[in-house]
């Protein structure tokens, strides 16, 4: 997933240090607290009944949770690691085997329009569908369940930490929540009751049925959108564009709060005629109000021959979105930049004020701007949702 979500960690002499990615990650680890003392190894079994497969001749079976669509031979897993044919059936290997929750500010996602400053429970497995050669979680991503040492948590467990943590909302995040479809399910029902909010941070390459049963619990979501070519998410993220674009429409269409980012690589995706190209189909297909975020890459997994991208390049890719028509565009992964702050579309004063995942002025009163009244979408304090404008600029 995206850059600023960067997880990794390095104990030396009792010191945590950051080995790579922005400034953020050495302040969320040094908030993460303790986990519980479950801790416990991977061994799968035979994991527990996944959803979402076809039974095949032979006890093969085809998985159609995502774009993939794997046809699985018994006894073996999909590219995801973690969904595997036992005997014609096929079984999620990480439900209830999280590898970290996390607990930060809900910017670290990073969603801006949901209630500012306040904390969230980050919840996440093993492994991913996609491939990405710039993954800064990759010790997380692209290894399998026997690889990493999981926790024991029931969705129940998981809710009630949330709640013991202070935080007023749970995402599925840091690797691929796709690949723990179920886990997340269970979980957003359990949070939904218990009156917390429910969104995760995705690929985008879940399959649409999937995806419109999770939405149905769901209050926000993060979009990684890499790239505006077929050819870069073929070659560089192990993936493809159109089913991205499809799960955008989707979660627009079924009225759930989204929100965009794209990480900005040098040499892979920073081509302003495609960043264009990309910031007119938001605006053309899902509306004026999705909020795009543009974050800095720093070099990590196979790309650490690339340097980290220059500041210019995002600030071009910002005025570019903007002259689009994209209302809400920020910069991510560059503390202190005056663009990671949220402006006001109308008066362009500054709405939210941001300096790395702190919230230092909020001006949005009841979803709307303090200074000229106009509504500003998303989900705020005391409950108010601001719907977005339309879906297209021709509605």
């Amino acid at each position: 997933m995206s850059g600023n979500r960067n997880v990794r960690r390095l104990a030396v002499g009792g010191l945590i240090l950051l080995l790579a990615g922005g400034v953020w990650l050495l302040q969320s680890v040094l908030r993460q607290e303790p986990p519980p003392p479950q801790a416990a190894g991977s061994g799968v079994g035979d994991g527990t009944p996944a959803r979402f497969y076809v039974p095949l001749a032979g006890d093969r079976v085809r998985c159609i949770l995502c774009f993939h669509k794997c046809v699985i031979p018994p006894g073996m897993p999909g590219i995801c690691r973690v969904r595997r044919n036992h005997e014609g059936r096929l079984y999620t290997v990480v439900y209830g085997r999280p590898v970290g929750l996390q607990t930060d500010p809900i910017e670290a996602e990073p969603m801006y329009h949901m209630m500012p400053g306040h904390r969230n429970l980050g919840v996440y497995t093993v492994s991913c569908n996609f491939r990405c050669q710039q993954c800064h979680n990759w010790h997380i991503t692209q290894r399998g369940p026997e690889e990493v040492q999981a926790l024991r948590y029931t969705p129940e467990e998981v809710v009630a930490e949330a709640i013991r943590r202070g935080s007023r909302s749970i995402s599925h995040t840091i690797n691929e929540p796709t690949v723990f479809f179920e886990f997340m399910y269970d979980i957003a029902v359990v949070s939904r009751r218990e009156g917390l909010l429910n969104l995760f941070h995705s690929n985008g390459a879940i399959a649409p049925g999937p995806l419109r049963a999770i939405l149905q619990h769901m209050d926000g979501v993060v979009i990684d959108l890499k790239a505006f070519c077929d050819d870069v998410y073929r070659d560089t993220f192990g993936g493809r564009l159109a089913p991205v674009l499809e799960t955008l429409r989707i979660i627009r269409e079924e009225g759930v709060w989204l929100e965009i980012v794209n990480l900005v690589i040098p040499t892979i995706n920073d081509c302003m005629g495609e960043i264009k190209a990309m910031a007119e189909w938001i605006v053309e297909h899902l509306g004026r109000d999705v909020p795009l975020h543009f974050t800095r890459f720093h070099p990590a997994y196979r790309l650490t021959h690339l340097p980290p991208t220059p500041i210019r390049t995002l600030e071009q890719a910002h005025a570019i979105a903007r002259g689009a028509g994209v209302n809400y565009v920020t910069i991510g992964n560059v503390p202190g930049h005056d663009y990671g702050s949220t402006f006001c579309p109308a008066c362009r004063e500054r709405l939210v004020h941001r300096v790395g995942f702190s919230v230092l002025a909020n001006n949005i009163e009841s979803g709307e701007c303090r200074f000229c009244g106009q509504a500003i979408p998303g989900i705020w304090e005391s409950g108010v949702r601001t719907p977005p404008g339309p879906m297209s600029v021709g509605e």
